[in-house]
């Protein structure tokens, strides 16, 4: 049957309308409804489905599913935080580091919003399995790269899957399960990410250090295990799409997606080279930053236009749903601050990566006033005991952040609303990673360069092994007589900014969070009381 043949679907027993016209979840005997009215099902344009909740071994082993994904991507991007360094220096350019971490974060962001349309038209469940095989693409790619440039395209490819793994299971666990039960499914979904993230530090480093393959093997080792998870998701997770008479492409904000990658790309672009690659004054951040800003109005003109957009720009005006991304985007924005340029301060001392690695998985779950306050007073002799206490606040205040601004978002919207007001928090989380990696890269590199010059500047050869230095941490092995202290105190003042400039951003965190509204969780997927 058409998926747009939806007249007289049969009404069991119990009185709850079910579609014949979508899959259900696997076997089961569960009824699909109508979501309950809104304007989007008003305007005759899509209808949201509603399953008959699942319960029990059905439901736990659809979900674990899912978050073998979400483990998965966590590791892979605490291994890219350890590893940053080991793979910087093979390609003799550590200050392109920020890209390593940057290039994953732009496609993911573009991924995020998209896969919430995307998989309200298709299903999560194909959506999922384009993510793993496309996560899988990229870490293959990564660990065989021989350039940096291959390097950066296959951690683009492992973003677009990374950003799917991440979102569509947690839309997953919107279509199944009430929202008055939602936190402890999503709790337990944020102890997958956490695990993911501790071991991913930990096995990188070990990794690293101890296989004659390096780093490559970190990412390759990787790739049999999403293609499980992928072949798990095509048998188990058949969750129906909405239903709409119009066409798969006719429902795409091809033009929303376009104006979003164009702002995040010029945007990145932009501070990534001012200061570190070019001047401020170079024409290219003086092109690529103007340029964004106008790519980022013309996205949310037509977003606030858009019948059916990737991002409904309303759904922003709701002011819990408001300040709750930008709470997903101030957290974000720094627990990546410190997850990438804590492993650099460590290995800059003299720490192995597997010392770094072990270091963020002890510590890897946060009160992040606290942790960056820490942060604040590293300096060149401070013991590795105050980076575990720094973690362990940091982690287990941003797993209780995301949690609580994901149930509040989904809270103030409509059910029909939910998997786009979900990716629009993902999104924020992404964009947020993105911009805080390329600010603290900025600035890391910008008083790095800046202290190197000033203690060094008038010394034989100072341009050169200043280069040297910005580019090869090896290079603090190697370094002239009467160098070494100046340049770990320069490396000591280029973090210390870094650490300030996060403690500015949690303290504007705080002030967001306390602006959210209260909203009621209802017990029912459709959000009626009755049972």
């Amino acid at each position: 049957m058409a998926a747009d043949d939806i007249s007289a679907p049969p009404v069991p027993a119990n009185g709850v309308r079910s579609d014949e016209t979508t899959p259900l979840l696997g076997n089961q005997d569960g009824n699909v409804v109508l979501a309950e009215e809104s304007p989007l099902a008003n305007s005759g344009e899509e209808r949201t489905m509603i399953v008959e909740e699942v319960k029990g071994f059905k439901l736990w082993l659809i979900l674990f599913t899912c978050w073998i994904g979400v483990f998965l991507g966590a590791i892979d991007s605490t291994i890219i935080a350890t590893l940053s360094a080991p793979i910087s220096s093979e390609f003799q350019s550590l200050s392109l580091l920020s890209w390593l971490a940057t290039a994953y974060f732009i496609s993911n962001a573009a991924c995020q919003p998209i896969s919430g349309r995307l998989t309200d038209i298709f299903g999560r469940g194909p959506g999922l399995v384009f993510s793993n095989i496309f996560f899988a693409v990229g870490n293959l790619i990564c660990g065989l790269a021989q350039d940096q440039s291959v390097m950066i395209f296959g951690r683009v490819i492992a973003g677009i899957g990374g950003g799917g793994l991440m979102s569509i299971s947690t839309f997953v666990g919107t279509d199944l399960v009430p929202l008055r039960n939602r936190g402890v499914i999503q709790g337990i979904g944020n102890i997958c990410y956490g695990a993911g993230a501790m071991l991913g530090g930990i096995f990188g480093g070990l990794v690293n250090d101890n296989s004659s393959w390096g780093w490559r093997l970190a990412f390759l080792i990787q790739v049999p295990l999403v293609l499980i998870s992928a072949c798990l998701v095509a048998y188990l997770v058949r969750i129906p799409p909405k239903v709409s008479g119009k066409s798969y492409l006719a429902r795409i904000d091809f033009t929303g997606v376009f104006s979003l990658i164009t702002f995040l790309v010029l945007l990145l672009l932009g501070l990534n080279a001012g200061g570190n690659l070019v001047p401020w004054i170079h024409p290219l951040p003086l092109t690529t930053l103007p340029l964004s800003l106008v790519a980022f109005i013309a996205f949310i003109l037509w977003e606030s236009r858009a019948q059916q957009p990737i991002i409904p720009v309303r759904l922003l005006l709701d002011r819990t749903v408001f300040t709750a991304c930008m709470t997903n985007l101030l957290g974000t924005m720094i627990n990546m601050m410190a997850l990438f340029y804590v492993p650099l301060y460590m290995q800059s001392r003299g720490s192995s990566s597997t010392d770094s690695g072990l270091t963020l998985g002890i510590s890897a779950v946060l009160l992040q006033v606290a942790s960056v306050v820490i942060l604040t007073t590293l300096h060149e002799g401070s013991p590795e005991w105050h980076l575990m206490i720094a973690f362990l606040l940091l982690g287990s205040g941003q797993g209780g952040m995301l949690t609580i601004t994901l149930l509040a978002c989904l809270a103030a919207v409509d059910h029909s609303h939910q998997a786009v007001v979900t990716s629009a928090t993902y999104a924020f989380r992404s964009v947020g990673g993105t911009v805080g990696v390329t600010i603290a890269s900025t600035i890391y590199q910008n008083v790095l360069k800046s202290e190197l010059w000033s203690r060094f500047g008038k010394f034989p050869g100072a341009a050169e092994e200043i280069n040297r230095i910005r580019d090869d941490l090896d290079e603090l092995k190697h370094l002239p007589d009467g160098w070494y202290d100046g340049v770990i105190a320069s490396f000591m003042e280029a973090f210390r900014s870094v650490w300030f400039m996060m403690l500015g951003l949690v303290l504007l965190e705080l002030v967001c969070i306390s602006l959210m509204r209260q909203h009621k969780l209802h017990s029912t997927l459709s959000r009626s009381e009755r049972q």
